[in-house]
C-alpha cells in the first residue's frame, strides 16, 4: 500500500498533535504506570480498571489523533479512527458487560515479553526517535498508534486466564499498517510495532490454545 503523503507532512501532523494537546502526554505516562502497578500487584477492581484505561487510549487515538489530525493528510485516517473506537468498545466490553480478561503479572515468558514491550513503548521508541531525528514535538508520543499498539500487547501478555480473540484482531491488523510507515517513510522505530504484533498474538494464541493460560487469581 503506498502511502499518500510524505515524511515531512506525517512530522508536521506529529508535531500539530503534540502541541495543541500538551501536556496530555504526562497524563498518558501517567495512566500507563497506573495500569502497571495494577497489574503487578492486583487490586478488587484492577481489571475494570485497566480496560477501561485501554478503553480511553484506544478511543482517544480513534477521535483526536485520526479523526482530527491525520484526515489532514490522509482520508482513510476515517476509516482507522472507526477501528480505534470500535477496539476501545471492545476492552470496555471485555469487562464490564463481562469479566473476561484478567490481568496479573507473572514471572514467566509471557510476563517477560510484555515488560520488554512496555519498555520499548514508553522508553525505547522515543529514544530511538531522538536519535533518529524525530525530536520531540516531531516525535510520536505515547498515547498515539504505535507505541499505544505496543503496550497494548504488554498488558495483553500480562493475563492470568484465556483472553477473548476478538481483542486481538484490531492490534495486529494496524501493525501489519505500520510496516508501510516503517518501511516507505523510514520511520525504523515502527518495526517494533510489527515485531509486537506478531509476536504478542503468536505468544498468546500459543498459551491460551495448546497450554490454557494459567488459573486466575483471584481479586485481593
Amino acid at each position: 500500500m503506498n502511502i499518500p503523503f510524505s515524511i515531512e507532512e506525517f512530522l508536521h501532523v506529529i508535531e500539530q498533535y503534540n502541541t495543541t494537546v500538551w501536556p496530555m502526554q504526562g497524563i498518558f505516562y501517567l495512566l500507563a504506570l497506573v495500569m502497571l502497578g495494577l497489574a503487578y500487584k492486583k487490586i478488587r477492581y484492577t481489571d475494570k480498571i485497566i480496560s477501561s484505561l485501554l478503553a480511553f487510549f484506544w478511543f482517544w487515538i480513534g477521535i483526536v489523533y485520526h479523526m482530527i489530525f491525520f484526515t489532514e493528510i490522509n482520508k482513510l485516517a476515517y476509516a482507522f479512527g472507526i477501528l480505534f473506537i470500535i477496539q476501545a468498545q471492545l476492552f470496555f466490553v471485555s469487562n464490564w458487560c463481562k469479566s473476561q480478561v484478567s490481568f496479573h503479572y507473572r514471572k514467566d515468558l509471557y510476563g517477560i515479553t510484555g515488560a520488554v514491550f512496555f519498555i520499548y513503548a514508553l522508553l525505547i521508541y522515543p529514544l530511538l526517535n531522538y536519535l533518529l531525528g524525530h525530536p520531540y514535538p516531531k516525535m510520536p508520543t505515547f498515547g498515539l498508534p504505535c507505541p499505544t499498539t505496543i503496550f497494548t500487547y504488554g498488558l495483553l501478555l500480562w493475563t492470568d486466564k484465556k483472553i477473548p480473540k476478538y481483542l486481538l484482531v484490531i492490534p495486529l491488523l494496524w501493525s501489519l499498517i505500520g510496516l508501510s510507515a516503517a518501511a516507505q517513510l523510514g520511520i525504523y522505530e515502527d518495526y517494533g510495532l510489527l515485531i509486537a504484533g506478531i509476536v504478542g498474538t503468536g505468544l498468546i494464541l500459543f498459551r491460551d490454545m495448546k497450554h490454557g493460560a494459567p488459573e486466575e487469581q483471584p481479586e485481593k
